[in-house]
């Protein structure tokens, strides 16, 4: 077991380092609007999200998005996590979603949910080309290594259908002055990549300006949105963040 996988099981059965939730996350929540007023005002120009479409969630945690997709939309989902016992604690609630579902309708439907425990470093094979409508990485891909984020970015763009959506959630290093401590004092070998003090985790922060650059060639950047400067008594306390909504280029 990776030390990488061995901390986030840790974490999942007793959380000590960060604040994990059962509710969906609101800036994903944010993102969902948007795109239904958007769909609302173009449908034919805006891929919109309904019962047929296909959300995959690269980090899936203990899978509060991908319910909140499922029961806003009806459409399904697959989730992957690195850590097996937050694959666990998912699966435990996708199946009461599940069974709400078919309460609801009189039939069964279907599950609506696919979980795998697996790092999103790598190649997804088993998702056709073209074929999701939207992809999730929310505090996820930042702990890949830039060779792996190359690989990660071009399989989300492969997998995505043109005009599909990939939310991005990450952290932020423009005016962030914590993070210009963390990559001064706990370097990780390679540009915007520093070692967590505390999680002994490599982690990659972003600027804008590489956000565009890296992604340009394969997406639209619709909207990107940076979190407040965190101070307290004058110091920076917290990590800034940015959320970035990208459409895949027609």
């Amino acid at each position: 077991m990776s030390h990488h996988q061995d901390f986030w099981n840790k974490e999942y059965k007793s959380p000590k380092h960060l604040a994990l939730s059962e509710q969906p996350s609101e800036d994903l929540e944010k993102f969902a609007r948007w795109v239904a007023r958007a769909w609302e005002k173009e449908p034919q120009a805006i891929l919109g999200i309904d019962a047929n479409s296909l959300v995959v969630d690269m980090g899936c945690g203990n899978g509060r998005n991908m319910v909140y997709f499922a029961k806003e939309f009806g459409c399904r989902a697959i989730g992957y996590d690195i850590s097996g016992e937050a694959i666990r604690q998912a699966r435990v609630v996708a199946e009461k979603v599940d069974a709400e579902a078919a309460l609801e309708s009189g039939a069964p439907v279907g599950k609506l949910f696919t979980f795998e425990a697996r790092s999103i470093e790598g190649a997804f094979p088993e998702l056709a080309d073209e074929s999701v409508d939207v992809v999730l990485d929310m505090m996820s891909s930042h702990f890949l290594n830039e060779a792996q984020r190359v690989v990660f970015r071009d399989e989300v763009a492969r997998i995505l259908k043109p005009g599909g959506w990939f939310f991005f959630k990450t952290f932020c290093a423009d005016g962030d002055l914590h993070t210009k401590r963390l990559l001064r004092d706990n370097p990780a070998g390679e540009a915007g990549s520093y070692i967590h003090p505390k999680f002994g985790l490599a982690e990659h922060v972003w600027t804008e300006e590489e956000i565009d650059e890296f992604f340009g060639e394969q997406f639209e950047i619709r909207k990107l949105e940076k979190s407040h400067r965190h101070i307290l008594n004058g110091r920076a306390f917290k990590r800034r963040t940015v959320t970035v909504y990208l459409e895949r280029k027609w």
